[in-house]
């Protein structure tokens, strides 16, 4: 049985900040808005194939920020979009706290050779 989803974006979240609930579903949906609209202006087709299977969507952890920009070149050097996300500091953290990387969405061969061993959160 072929698996319904060949395509996916990957949210990896710090697990080192303390975040409330709210606010980290507040982080992951900036990164997954700014990664949607990204990639429909600059790979049309990946998105258009992600959004036409429902549009799925995974969350992970990493260690900390240095985690985020290994993610955040590796996936670049594979030519797939991401998105770092800094808070604004209105709230709950300081002033340009990396919280996330938004990576994606992409084809899961190619997403998974940047997120496929990490854990879920």
């Amino acid at each position: 049985m072929k698996e319904q989803f060949q395509n996916k974006l990957v949210i990896a979240v710090r697990s080192d900040l303390k975040l409330s609930p709210g606010k980290l579903a507040v982080q992951v949906a900036h990164a997954s808005v700014s990664c949607a609209l990204e990639t429909k202006s600059k790979k049309g087709r990946w998105f258009k194939d992600w959004y036409r299977e429902g549009q799925k969507k995974v969350v992970v952890k990493v260690a900390d920020k240095e985690a985020l920009f290994e993610l955040l070149a590796f996936a670049s050097e594979l030519g797939i979009i991401a998105s770092l996300i800094k808070d604004a500091g209105l709230t709950e953290i300081d002033p340009g706290t990396v919280t996330c990387l938004g990576i994606g969405p992409a084809p899961v061969v190619e997403i998974d050779k940047v997120t496929g061993a990490l854990p879920l959160l």
